[in-house]
């Protein structure tokens, strides 16, 4: 039985067998029966869009079929219910599970007590290792991973989309520039760990100068909730925003990136430059997810 739980359990030569299914999926997009006869819960006891639609997608273009909890409230655990309870009793009723939870390390927790696989659909600031595959996918349909600049932009610190995608990118020869506020950054231990797998990280609070040098800029939201006011909140937020201005100068086939749902980082007029690619990476979730779903089956 396989669960995917972290990006941390994929070397190079698995994301790229994955990303390779994906892209077979991509090419011929019909109906498949990879699934048929399975039954995959979706637990969601944290909002989603996204991941959780797109997953659903995945499973019925694979011929399965879903049942679904889309929050806390809707569940026996706001009852007092434990996780693992909760884990043993939709094992068996399913044929795996797809967990999104708001508490780090609870996808791991739930792998130990399933008896049919997880995959994890983002557990609180911990990982996201389904938005990270798509997003290597989204900048693979551009240009090589290897060799290549890339510059993390925003809320760095609880952002699980950049720390996933961080360590993910350190199985390749590319140069990571992290720009956040002061407060914001990407946590030390997690820069050490790049360093010790041999990523060059390069620390910056201003993304102008940087523009020319960039292939990929992968921005994330600020976080109004970790100011103190909303003033604060503001000045930041405005140096940070990614606008047609800031964008005068960049390198050819240079694509900007964005997890979504996105809250003023990036000024709508940038959508429709040939460099926002942030929906077309929202449309890949399906063709990844459905890869991950045959890797686990």
């Amino acid at each position: 039985m396989k669960h995917i739980i972290s990006i941390k359990d994929f070397g190079r030569e698995e994301i790229d067998s994955l990303l390779a299914r994906a892209g077979a999926i991509d090419a011929a997009p019909q109906i498949r029966q990879t699934l048929a006869g399975k039954q995959v819960a979706l637990l969601f006891f944290e909002p989603s869009t996204r991941t959780r639609m797109s997953f659903a997608s995945a499973v019925s273009r694979l011929g399965g079929t879903t049942i679904t909890v889309d929050s806390v409230e809707g569940s026996s655990i706001s009852k007092g219910e434990t996780l693992a309870d909760t884990v043993r009793v939709v094992s068996s009723y399913v044929d795996a599970i797809v967990l999104r939870h708001p508490k780090e390390g609870a996808a791991r927790l739930a792998s130990e007590f399933a008896s049919v696989p997880v995959i994890n659909a983002g557990d609180g600031a911990g990982q996201h290792p389904s938005q990270t595959l798509l997003d290597l996918y989204t900048i693979r349909q551009s240009m090589p991973l290897e060799g290549i600049h890339i510059g993390l932009l925003g809320d760095l610190r609880y952002g699980r989309t950049a720390h996933s995608l961080a360590y993910a990118l350190s199985n390749y020869d590319v140069t990571l520039h992290t720009i956040a506020p002061p407060t914001l950054e990407l946590p030390e231990s997690l820069v050490a760990e790049l360093h010790r797998r041999g990523c060059t990280v390069q620390e910056h609070e201003d993304i102008t100068s940087l523009i020319p040098e960039l292939d990929v800029i992968y921005a994330t939201r600020i976080q109004r909730e970790r100011f103190p006011d909303a003033a604060s909140y503001y000045n930041v937020g405005e140096s940070y925003r990614i606008t047609p201005e800031i964008l005068e100068g960049h390198k050819d086939g240079m694509i900007v990136l964005h997890p979504l749902p996105r809250a003023g980082e990036i000024d709508p007029r940038v959508d429709a430059m040939p460099c926002a690619r942030y929906f077309e990476q929202a449309r890949n979730g399906v063709p990844v997810r459905m890869a991950m779903l045959e890797e686990v089956f």
